[in-house]
């Protein structure tokens, strides 16, 4: 079994279930009393978010590279970086290291390409829904993305994920919120969700959306999981 290496604490409510469905999924492999073998490195949120307000992607590079590579060292044999927005320098953090990096929105692709949707919507920080990063990774798959068409909509899930999740606050009137937004975007021909936030399937289940949803935690885990196995 291969070691996973995580980039975790953005945010640490997330990186809590990464560890959980990792050691699950693994144990669902070998059965008996077999888990994991998991590195974590945790950043500090409250430095993570401010960079990320400030735009400073290189600040933001740095951290995260210097993770990566402490978890290399450590005995990583691949790295998951255990959030969408910090995959905007996923090519930096992969030119640092010398071990596979897991880019969250490939594999979410593949996964929406298994289903043979052509559009999906997108749901995750602002940064992950006005840039280009991810999109171009489900465009690469011949997938189309929109993302809610209301800058106030657009707001409301950032400030839910920074103000809110990330305290580990997921409130009732807060999921009323992403459900209205969901089924808004199905009525603009939406495929599929993608929950391009690894705080967002907290709050939001396949019971909530009339669509498929797209659990990115779930996604990211289980390439890691067939990776380290073999698969």
């Amino acid at each position: 079994m291969k070691t996973i290496g995580i980039v975790g604490g953005i945010t640490w409510l997330s990186t809590i279930d990464y560890y959980r469905l990792i050691n699950q999924s693994i144990n669902e492999v070998f059965g008996g009393v077999t888990s994991a073998k998991i590195i974590i490195w945790s950043a500090e949120f409250g430095e993570i978010k401010r960079l990320t307000v400030e735009d400073n992607w290189d600040g933001l590079a740095a951290i995260i590279s210097g993770a990566a590579q402490k978890l290399e060292q450590a005995g990583a044999d691949c790295i998951l970086i255990g959030a969408n927005t910090m995959h905007k320098i996923a090519d930096t953090v992969q030119a640092a290291i010398d071990i596979p990096l897991m880019h969250i929105a490939e594999v979410t692709a593949d996964a929406v390409a298994e289903k043979q949707l052509k559009k999906v919507a997108l749901l995750g920080t602002k940064y992950t829904m006005l840039l280009d990063f991810y999109k171009e990774k489900l465009a690469d798959k011949g997938i189309e993305t929109i993302i809610p068409d209301n800058a106030a909509d657009i707001e409301f899930i950032n400030d839910a994920i920074y103000e809110e999740m990330g305290k580990g606050l997921f409130l009732p009137e807060t999921k009323a919120g992403f459900i209205r937004i969901i089924n808004a975007l199905v009525a603009q021909g939406a495929e599929g969700i993608v929950l391009g936030c690894t705080e967002i399937p907290i709050l939001i289940k396949q019971e909530d959306s009339p669509v498929p949803v797209f659990d990115t935690t779930a996604i990211h885990v289980k390439a890691a999981v067939e990776f380290a196995v073999g698969k």
